[in-house]
């Protein structure tokens, strides 16, 4: 399963994303659900960094399936969008997939 934490501060400014584990859907190489939050969540950091002038550090464990990006400031309205459209994008997939394959936290900080 993957976990997708999102968090985010006291004011609702996104702070930071994790995604950790493998979906399980299918053999690796095969596994959908895996590739579509891999696609939204690299595509995600590439438009930030492409697109804002926000600073975010970035990590990456892919042996451990694990990719985690957090801001050093709130984020800019356009990174805010950026990360709604990530948001709505594994929730489309949640809804489509449901609790066996991936699981979504919210946090407050």
């Amino acid at each position: 399963m993957t976990t997708i934490t999102i968090t985010k501060t006291s004011n609702d400014s996104y702070k930071s994303i994790e995604c950790k584990g493998h979906a399980g859907y299918a053999d690796y190489g095969k596994d959908i659900v895996c590739s579509a939050i891999s696609v939204l969540t690299i595509n995600t950091i590439n438009s930030i960094e492409s697109f804002t002038k926000d600073e975010m550090v970035v990590s990456s464990d892919e042996s451990k399936g694990i990719i985690r990006f957090e801001f050093k400031s709130e984020p800019s309205k356009e990174a805010d969008l950026l990360l709604r459209s990530f948001e709505l994008g594994v929730d489309n997939i949640f809804q489509q997939y449901g609790k066996k394959f991936l699981n979504i936290k919210f946090r407050r900080e």
